[in-house]
């Protein structure tokens, strides 16, 4: 009986060519094949360093159709890396299907450490605390969003994010949670990185007036259950609002803009009152 081949879990550097471990150089030159998210952007990857092992195009759109021809190459004795276009694969990237079919199959997964968007952003965030929840993309939907983020709300939440949809987000995230500090990190180990750390309104404002591109992570710091205003002082400021005819939307965006207390906290008093 063959003996089964391994599953190697290879990141890849995330910008910078340079930053990727000397074990993955030697385990993506030495397997069967690489299985990749892309493999044009994975070929520059191994003709910079030389590697002249045949890839398989491995992308979310053929996850299943291409796992179950990966499984039997396993099966066979062959040796496999999975590889994403840039980061450690599965972490917001196609992997799931093979990785679930290799441990339904006992076959060996091997997973190398690497580069991480996600933890290089952290390191330099000057987050408080060190507890985090990785999140992926933040939902599109107003109710999961909200849902999300209130669970989470006293850890410090990291996302991924587009450039197009940054300032939309900032926006939905300072409605729910209020004014707190975040920090954007972009273009990670590239020419143009970028890590700002400000309260989410600031964050607004200048990004508004600064549009960026590339690939953005995103992390809303955590906060326990300390208000900066007790709630008998919110509601005397919805009174006082009420009393000159403001709207609860209006008065729950006001009150959260002048004292960073989520606005559907607010909302929520002001119906009350």
């Amino acid at each position: 009986m063959t003996k089964a081949g391994i599953l190697y879990i290879c990141p890849t550097p995330i910008g910078n060519l340079e930053d990727i471990t000397l074990r993955t150089i030697r385990v993506l030159k030495e397997v069967d094949s690489i299985a990749c998210e892309d493999t044009r952007v994975t070929q520059k990857l191994l003709n910079h360093y030389e590697i002249k092992t045949p890839t398989v195009s491995y992308h979310k759109f053929s996850e299943k159709e291409k796992s179950g021809y990966l499984i039997n190459q396993l099966k066979e004795g062959k040796n496999i890396a999975l590889v994403s276009d840039a980061g450690t694969p599965l972490i917001s990237d196609p992997g799931s299907e093979l990785l679930k079919e290799a441990y339904l199959n006992a076959i060996k997964v091997i997973p190398l450490p690497g580069a991480s968007s996600v933890i290089t952003a952290l390191s330099a965030g000057l987050v408080s605390g060190g507890e985090f929840v990785f999140l992926g993309f933040l939902p599109r939907t107003d109710k999961e969003k909200e849902q999300i983020l209130s669970k989470y709300s006293e850890i410090n939440m990291v996302f991924f994010e587009s450039p197009n949809r940054l300032i939309h987000s900032l926006e939905e995230i300072f409605g729910i949670l209020g004014n707190r500090n975040a920090i954007i990190a972009r273009e990670l180990s590239k020419i143009y990185e970028e890590i700002k750390r400000d309260n989410i309104s600031n964050l607004i404002e200048y990004y508004t007036q600064n549009p960026l591109k590339g690939e953005i992570v995103l992390i809303i710091e955590g906060q326990k259950e300390e208000k900066t205003q007790d709630e008998a002082e919110i509601i005397e400021k919805i009174k006082i609002l009420k009393k000159e005819g403001y709207s609860t939307k209006e008065i729950s965006k006001i009150i959260s803009l002048f004292t960073g207390f989520p606005k559907k906290e607010v909302y929520n008093l002001a119906l009350s009152v």
